[in-house]
């Protein structure tokens, strides 16, 4: 039987954890040369909260990113993702768990262009299931049809623009109905229009859904309309404040 402290909960609730860092240092070894990149990083974020983590280049938010998406492991300190110690999880626990809580979002949307817009939705499925179920189809059209792509759900994404693209990575990031969205420069690559109509997506869905973001961005007007804005300069978090948008 598992360890309590490494197995994870159900989908977390109001006002419960989804994410635990406490005291999360990461080091890269070059040679003889060891470079501390974050330093003792201490974050929560709760079931529902809408969170943008701000900071200049080279700051550590990638990294930060990684490893709360549990494609890396910190040098030292405590992950918690749903109430699970991940520190100590195998590799396969370790998929497992991203893939049931966590839901990625990038600047590059990094979908399969030899699939269709639908198919590319279901592959989160299909990494749980190991195979690409029929029945996770209907699952697909209605989140395709939820970012307004309902009518390109069987186009392949090299025939989308930028901004359709990024509906169909954000209906890929939503289809396991994951506690906690990552997003990494979601609208780097967007005009205006585009990025304004994939924030109120973001924002449905943390209403609708009950979703966390963590929503990494260089924008300022994006950040702004959170509910909280971390920021990390060097390696370390020096703010952590609430926003005054309407809830």
């Amino acid at each position: 039987m598992a360890d309590p402290d490494t197995k994870p909960r159900m989908r977390p609730a109001a006002g419960d954890a989804v994410l635990e860092l406490t005291s999360v240092t990461k080091a890269f070894t070059k040679g003889v040369v060891v470079t501390e990149v974050l330093h003792g990083i201490d974050l929560r974020i709760d079931a529902g909260e809408f969170v943008a983590l701000i900071g200049p280049s080279g700051s550590g938010k990638s990294t930060l990113l990684n490893l709360i998406g549990l494609l890396d492991t910190p040098t030292r300190g405590s992950i918690r993702i749903a109430g699970a110690e991940t520190s100590t999880l195998g590799d396969d626990a370790r998929t497992g768990l991203r893939n049931r809580f966590l839901g990625f979002v990038f600047q590059f949307h990094h979908l399969l262009t030899a699939l269709t817009a639908e198919e590319n939705v279901r592959v989160p499925l299909a990494i749980e299931s190991g195979f690409m179920k029929a029945e996770a189809r209907p699952r697909a059209l209605s989140l395709l049809e939820a970012v307004d792509m309902a009518g390109r759900a069987d186009a392949y994404v090299d025939t989308l623009s930028g901004g359709q693209q990024q509906r169909v990575a954000i209906a890929r990031a939503l289809v396991n109905d994951p506690a906690l969205v990552l997003a990494d420069e979601p609208t780097g690559n967007l005009d205006t229009a585009s990025a304004d109509q994939v924030f109120r997506l973001f924002d449905r869905f943390h209403r609708e859904r009950n979703t966390a973001f963590l929503i990494v961005t260089h924008d300022p007007r994006l950040a702004a309309r959170c509910d909280r804005i971390v920021e990390i300069v060097d390696g370390r978090i020096v703010s952590d404040r609430p926003t005054n948008r309407p809830v």
